[in-house]
């Protein structure tokens, strides 16, 4: 199934296109809108908490820049810092649900 999994995201562009729903959805949400992203695997993870962490930062220029120069404003707050996960009792009911991964952003 994995093998599957890693045909099946690479085929269908998902990650590009999980990106670029990201961005237009940040751009498109009004203010006090809230974004929530549910993920199923680490790949997805990975790029939507990098969205959230970005456009919830005041700068994004490289650590090694010693004066900000990127002039990027934060669009966002994150709702919970932590990951939401399904509870042991929805595991039990919906052992599908293991693998879920739930991030919170609202829009300034």
């Amino acid at each position: 199934t994995r093998v599957f999994q890693a045909l099946r995201i690479a085929g269908n562009g998902e990650i590009d296109n999980l990106s670029a729903g990201l961005e237009q959805a940040f751009r498109i949400l009004r203010s006090g809108g809230r974004l929530a992203v549910i993920s199923y695997h680490s790949l997805e993870d990975r790029v939507v908490k990098g969205a959230f962490r970005r456009e919830s930062s005041v700068c994004v220029c490289p650590p090694e820049t010693p004066i900000c120069i990127c002039c990027h404003e934060m669009t966002v707050k994150l709702v919970n810092r932590k990951v939401i996960t399904p509870s042991q009792e929805e595991q039990r009911q919906n052992p599908r649900s293991r693998s879920a991964r739930m991030r919170v952003a609202e829009k300034l």
